[in-house]
């Protein structure tokens, strides 16, 4: 193969399991020319990856965005198209990219007509991971799926960024309060009294972090006035490149079921991911699931009347209270178990 095109547009973790696959792609076919369709936020994280082409599909341009990426594609035919996003979006995007094997989900995993835009799949799994999902895309090529292996370029000003926030003599923990839904996010409160009894307990670093929209500046101004303890805002300053820097150099991130807790992940911090809207044996951080908090099981009883294994893969709990059934002290504890076995 020559040419091989990947359509992938969001969400921010999702995008970083796709790392693996252009890392393995590049190895076992070092000759192909990659393509990335890829979403404008998303872009800002990977967009500068080594040896592949980005075209920018702008989700919110409405007809706009379809006419761009038609223009992007006129004259081109790749030998294969990954189609790694079921939403109808993305559905529609894949009939504008021209090739001759476009490989996507199985029956179980598909919606919004993805049937229709693909013409081979990957083997269904009945209980997968997403990154290990998205790894046997290559797998339908005659390829071997992807390792769990990342790479995201870093300048030397975002390693700088990040220096300034970490203290190079005690544990860093970054906190992440907010997710892209509500209904994943613990209280305020819960965090100010994790993040005291981290400064206080453990010497920790405590940085906060979030985007810059209006709603997570909130959360985090709320979290550190509830503290004790110092802690370090720094939410809605940096960039995606900048807070990726600073989760190198961290220790250890608190986060729920959003981006960050991916790319920590990828760059090699461990993750305290507080999980029960969602299950982390499907969405977790994938080299840290033994350090997530996870409460999905008896928030998936209590507000579906179904157990894990009776439920889809996948089924979230978002649910009003879903989050409280974890507390302040399962995430303590799971904090002193990873100070034990990693300090």
């Amino acid at each position: 193969m020559d040419s091989i095109c990947i359509l992938r547009l969001s969400a921010i973790g999702d995008v970083t399991h796709v790392i693996p696959v252009v890392l393995s792609l590049q190895e076992q076919l070092p000759d192909v020319k990659i393509t990335w369709v890829i979403g404008k936020l998303e872009a800002k994280l990977i967009g500068d990856l080594p040896g592949v082409e980005f075209i920018i599909f702008d989700k919110k341009a409405g007809r706009k965005g379809y006419a761009e990426l038609r223009r992007a594609m006129k004259g081109r035919r790749f030998d294969a198209l990954l189609h790694m996003q079921v939403a109808l979006r993305a559905n529609l995007a894949a009939a504008l990219i021209p090739a001759a094997i476009k490989v996507g989900y199985d029956k179980a995993r598909s919606k919004d007509l993805h049937s229709l835009f693909i013409n081979r799949r990957i083997e269904a799994q009945p209980e997968q991971h997403v990154r290990d999902c998205l790894a046997s895309f290559l797998e339908p090529l005659g390829l071997a799926p992807a390792p769990p292996r990342w790479h995201i370029p870093l300048t030397a000003a975002d390693h700088a960024f990040a220096r300034e926030h970490l203290a190079p003599d005690r544990i860093n923990l970054v906190i992440s309060p907010c997710a892209s839904h509500p209904l994943r996010n613990w209280s305020p409160a819960r965090y100010a009294a994790l993040a005291d009894y981290a400064a206080g307990r453990h010497n920790a670093n405590v940085i906060l972090v979030g985007s810059p929209a209006e709603s997570e500046k909130v959360v985090c101004r709320e979290i550190e006035n509830r503290m004790s303890e110092a802690v370090v805002n720094i939410c809605g300053q940096d960039t995606l490149k900048q807070l990726t820097a600073l989760l190198a150099g961290a220790d250890l991130l608190v986060s729920p079921d959003t981006g960050p807790a991916h790319i920590a992940s990828a760059m090699g911090a461990d993750v305290l991911g507080l999980y029960a809207a969602s299950n982390p044996d499907r969405s977790g951080p994938y080299n840290s699931l033994g350090w997530c908090v996870n409460r999905y099981p008896e928030a998936l009883q209590k507000f579906t009347g179904k157990t894990v294994s009776e439920a889809r893969w996948g089924a979230k709990a978002e649910f009003e209270g879903a989050m409280e059934m974890i507390s302040v002290a399962d995430a303590t504890s799971m904090l002193d178990r990873w100070v034990a076995a990693t300090r």
